[in-house]
């Protein structure tokens, strides 16, 4: 009756909550569907993918940056950099072309007008002895010429003090710049040229050889092997490995005294190519030609003339009147050069194509061509 009548202990309330748990647990689990990790894709193009979002880990882990958002940086700082570069590419031809055409200008005007009333001199003189009016001071020709004759002794005084720094400018502002090979970001010696007026007259250079006018034949064909042949055979022929002109576009000078070579000097090479070397034998011949004038330089000035003086004017007019014409051929031939020089100025810094404009091509190309840069704006660096 005891244990019939002992009463049962509550219910352990842990237990029945344990109780509950577990058979809820067991409830979710029951009732949750197994999960299964999806099967990753297969193929390069997956590789590719697994790639770059590794990279992308990395790089965000790195940088703090995803790697569109790198790449796109990178794309912007690239065309801001093409950018400028072009801006300055442009602002370099431009000044390029005005300091080519300043220089063209001012050369060819100061020897047009020295050449032009240096003709004006001879033709009225030449007149007036044909009509026997080199003593008459009413004559039209006489006053023509004592109204010229101040001004051409201020051109030529002009031209005869600055002509060499006329050669030095078109050295600088038409053949420099129109070098396509020519890199002004590169370290250069001073200039080696030894061609100098001085030079031409120690050399005796003929301002009347049909060999000493300025040629631009590119010497093709037959006639290049003939040339290249009898250069061998030069005894002026100069060994100048960065001569790459035509064979005919240039002249070896020899010094010569009383026609005879003279071996004790070496030979020194004239380059028709050089706007410099034109203006040097230019203003050369120009100052033979007006030696060549005393005569009638005497007769304007009103000084006094010699009858011997006025007899070798005659003797050598039809010469004179020939290296009058030989002036005008070679102020026509520099010219003609400076402008084809100009022209390739405009050649060298043309707008680039579409392949230059491509991301990361110009450096590329810039390692073994200039095509995509024509200028290059780095620093100077001595080894």
């Amino acid at each position: 009756m005891a244990e019939d009548g002992a009463q049962e202990p509550p219910p352990n309330r842990n237990g029945a909550s344990e109780n509950r748990n577990g058979a809820s647990e067991a409830d979710a689990s029951e009732a949750k569907p197994s999960e299964t990790k999806p099967s990753e894709p297969k193929g390069w193009w997956a590789g590719v993918g697994r790639f770059f979002r590794a990279t992308n880990s990395v790089l965000s882990y790195a940088k703090g940056l995803p790697v569109i958002t790198l790449v796109g940086s990178l794309l912007v700082g690239y065309f801001q950099y093409l950018n400028a570069y072009q801006d300055k590419v442009s602002a370099q031809a431009k000044d390029d072309m005005t300091a080519a055409t300043s220089t063209f200008t001012e050369i060819a005007d100061a020897f047009s007008q020295a050449q032009t009333l240096q003709q004006i001199l001879f033709f009225d003189y030449s007149a007036a002895l044909d009509e026997n009016a080199d003593s008459n001071d009413s004559a039209l020709t006489t006053k023509d010429a004592r109204l010229i004759f101040p001004n051409y002794e201020k051109a030529r005084n002009s031209l005869r003090q600055n002509s060499d720094l006329l050669a030095r400018k078109a050295e600088i502002y038409i053949d420099w710049a129109s070098d396509f090979g020519r890199d002004p970001a590169e370290a250069h010696a001073p200039s080696n040229d030894p061609l100098t007026q001085s030079l031409l007259g120690l050399y005796n250079f003929d301002c009347d050889d049909a060999a000493n006018f300025p040629q631009f034949d590119t010497g093709s064909g037959a006639n290049a092997k003939a040339a290249a042949a009898s250069a061998k055979q030069d005894p002026c022929r100069v060994e100048d490995q960065a001569n790459r002109d035509p064979d005919k576009s240039y002249v070896n000078l020899c010094a010569r005294e009383n026609g005879k070579i003279v071996p004790d000097k070496p030979a020194i090479t004239l380059h028709w190519f050089s706007t410099k070397h034109q203006v040097l034998t230019m203003h050369y011949c120009f100052q033979a030609l007006h030696a060549r004038l005393l005569a009638a330089r005497d007769w304007a000035s009103q000084s006094d003339l010699s009858a011997p003086l006025r007899a070798k004017f005659l003797a050598e007019r039809a010469q004179t009147r020939s290296e009058l014409g030989n002036q005008v051929i070679r102020l026509n031939a520099f010219m003609s050069l400076a402008m084809f020089q100009m022209e390739n100025i405009r050649v060298k810094y043309r707008p680039l194509g579409f392949a230059c404009h491509i991301p990361f091509v110009t450096p590329i190309v810039g390692l073994f061509s200039r095509y995509c840069t024509p200028i290059r704006t780095a620093p100077i660096r001595s080894g």
